[in-house]
């Protein structure tokens, strides 16, 4: 009989979206087989501090601040922690945004030589910072918005024409994106981004349906169904996501003709393939009026919360949740033994 394979879930960190990542780690850990995983999860508090247990997850379902949780919780030293773990272990991040989807955490895994679901260092670095997301597809001949970098030293630039969008290069969930109408909604748009990345972008606002994509795979990667966003909200900004209940209608699959899917599959799997991902990733594009299909951006590390569209999706395209988080784990197995220096 063979030993279970210990899946260690890493969830929370010291990102604006450590709310949503418990969610998410809750229904990851809720979807693994028991009978063929040992699951050891490990909470990043908002302060740093790594915790062991359920605790976290426990005190965010019964609606605890994070800004609350006593510094009193059963701690761990993470290289502790993964080292006593032994053989036949891997690790699923579970960590949005800042620190957890942008290579940090994937730095130390891979100095520890420990497999680990997702995107490398390379592509999480990537798929975090939009400014140099957007040039590779720009370069690769992927259709994207025309968008230009602000740095805290760039003096104000002027706009020809609103609306724009303003956002932080590096964050996600919508955190911190303003749709600017006018040069005053524009001004309040920059230094909003500003409070969550020293570096932002502005982007000419695309009209067209809203369409993501789910990709699963390392060198020979599976894109799901289509599926369309329909925000109730000007846009599909942070509440829309995670706060109003009625702040978006998920079509699951898009109503699209055959042609359109063929051609927003593949523009999915080359986005993923130009930006060096691995594992999974959201993609996230626009479809005009006119049929054209032009990227958003990529999302290596996506919600896996009850209303995600990421696992929803591949369950429209007939792989369960069980199933899902199951044929990660074996892609991060195949990743790690493929990339091991002997």
């Amino acid at each position: 009989m063979h030993s279970k394979i210990k899946v260690i879930v890493i969830f929370g960190g010291q990102s604006v979206e450590h709310e949503i990542s418990l969610l998410s780690a809750k229904n990851v850990i809720n979807s693994l087989d028991k009978n063929k995983y040992e699951v050891i999860p490990i909470g990043i508090t908002k302060k740093g501090q790594w915790v062991t247990g359920h605790k976290l997850l426990e005190l965010a379902q019964n609606a605890t601040p994070a800004s609350q949780i006593p510094a009193n919780l059963p701690s761990t030293q993470p290289e502790k922690t993964i080292s006593e773990a032994g053989q036949n272990v891997v690790v699923f991040p579970v960590l949005h945004g800042t620190n957890g989807e942008d290579g940090t955490i994937q730095g130390l895994l891979k100095l520890a030589n420990v497999p680990f679901v997702g995107a490398g260092v390379l592509g999480s670095a990537i798929g975090m910072d939009k400014d140099v997301q957007k040039r590779l597809l720009r370069d690769a001949g992927i259709p994207t918005a025309k968008f230009m970098v602000l740095t805290t030293s760039d003096k104000l630039p002027t706009i020809d024409s609103f609306p724009v969008f303003v956002k932080p290069a590096n964050a996600g969930s919508s955190v911190g994106v303003t749709k600017a109408h006018n040069l005053k909604e524009f001004k309040r748009a920059i230094k909003l981004a500003f409070n969550y990345d020293n570096k932002i972008l502005i982007e000419e606002a695309i009209a067209g349906r809203e369409i993501e994509t789910s990709v699963l795979g390392n060198d020979n990667p599976e894109v799901s169904f289509p599926g369309e966003v329909i925000p109730a909200h000007e846009f599909y900004d942070y509440d829309a996501k995670y706060l109003d209940e009625n702040g978006a209608k998920l079509i699951i699959p898009a109503k699209l003709t055959k042609s359109q899917i063929t051609k927003i599959q593949k523009l999915a799997i080359k986005t993923y393939q130009v930006l060096c991902c691995e594992g999974m990733a959201r993609v996230d594009m626009f479809l005009t009026p006119k049929g054209k299909v032009i990227i958003n951006e990529i999302n290596t590390i996506p919600g896996f919360t009850s209303i995600s569209m990421y696992p929803k999706l591949w369950e429209a395209s007939g792989l369960s949740y069980q199933k899902l988080t199951d044929k990660l784990i074996s892609l991060a197995l195949a990743k790690h033994k493929s990339h091991k220096i002997t």
